[in-house]
């Protein structure tokens, strides 16, 4: 099928740098789109075809009723609407409306992204697992100050549990709130990116929005909040079951963590791997999950991160070459190398760091 579309004076600030986001539609669609002097035509399968169609369509609505795209928002939601058939421009754009901060709309990036966006518009208690880089407490920072700001909650809470990621801090001089700080500066940095630096201050300080260390949660029930725990892969279990019981009457709580980041002694008493096993079957909450194809930091963390997940691979991989039948307890070789190995790679885990 072949269509036309007319190029409109405004129309082809669509297509982006060098025409990427055209080329985001044609590899997305299987379609060719050729420009020409004053009018696109567009050449693929029929459902393809009007699929495109409708793109331009939305943008030109979007356009004329004022909506401005925030640098690479446009393309984001390209490639999101090129993995989710059933997604549509102008529904994307209205929906970043709706999660408006102040000084910027909030725009998922990936699937999984929009996914966990909706979850936490739709749950009283999300939990976002992953791996650095894909959004997780930036989005939920996002979400707390939306809701906010159109006053569906009275108050932000954000918290995090204070474990050093490998080194030793020491003693560290100043008020208490001075001591805690250095491990909530990526909660501080979330707000003043999302919001003036005058209403963060305002806020901060009239305890609207409240930044703590999850030991400060004990003994709290929290109402109209929005709640936020942050690297929830660094709480024990006794701190995640606390955690989770706090929650009040119209109340949010949005639970962030990447596994593979473990900085407890022993990775195996982390919170978030057991409440991820105690909790999978309770109604009303939900587990967002992300993987490195939604890593929105430099394009060399995607890599980074796969290599990580390849090495683990491989040495389980060397485990079940060691000794296939792990029942077997003869105490031989074998099971000494299976041991270092074992030791080498829990290492490994927690040793990986941001």
């Amino acid at each position: 099928m072949k269509k036309s579309i007319e190029i409109t004076p405004h129309i082809e600030t669509l297509f982006g740098t060098r025409d990427e986001n055209l080329h985001i539609l044609e590899d997305g669609l299987h379609i060719t789109i050729d420009l020409r002097s004053n009018a696109i035509e567009v050449h693929g399968a029929t459902i393809a075809v009007e699929r495109a169609q409708q793109v331009f369509a939305d943008y030109e609505h979007l356009r004329r009723s004022g909506h401005v795209f925030n640098n690479g928002d446009l393309n984001s939601m390209l490639r999101v609407l090129m993995a989710d058939p059933k997604a549509t421009l102008r529904g994307l754009a209205e929906a970043g409306r709706q999660r408006a901060t102040g000084r910027r709309t909030v725009q998922p990036k990936s699937v999984n992204q929009r996914r966990y966006l909706e979850a936490i518009e739709k749950h009283d208690m999300v939990f976002g697992v992953g791996p650095a880089g894909t959004g997780k407490t930036y989005l939920a920072v996002a979400m707390a100050i939306s809701a906010l700001l159109s006053k569906r909650v009275n108050r932000i809470i954000l918290a995090r549990p204070a474990v050093e990621a490998g080194e030793r801090l020491g003693f560290l001089p100043g008020t208490l709130q001075d001591k805690i700080d250095p491990y909530l500066r990526p909660l501080y940095d979330a707000l003043y990116d999302l919001l003036e630096p005058e209403k963060v201050d305002r806020y901060l300080e009239k305890n609207v929005i409240e930044i703590a260390p999850i030991a400060f949660m004990r003994g709290r029930t929290l109402n109209d909040s929005f709640v936020i725990l942050d690297e929830a892969q660094n709480t024990t279990s006794e701190q995640m079951k606390m955690f989770v019981t706090r929650l009040g009457f119209n109340s949010k709580a949005v639970i962030t963590g990447d596994i593979t980041q473990i900085d407890l002694p022993n990775a195996r008493r982390s919170g978030l791997l057991e409440v991820i096993d105690v909790l999978k079957n309770v109604e009303g909450l939900n587990f967002a999950y992300f993987d490195d194809s939604d890593v929105v930091r430099h394009h060399l963390v995607q890599r980074i991160i796969r290599a990580y997940d390849e090495h683990k691979t491989r040495v389980a991989e060397q485990l079940l070459l060691l000794d296939p039948d792990p029942r077997r307890s003869n105490g031989g070789g074998n099971r000494a190398a299976q041991e270092n190995i074992v030791s080498s790679n829990e290492t490994e885990e927690i040793d990986t760091r941001e």
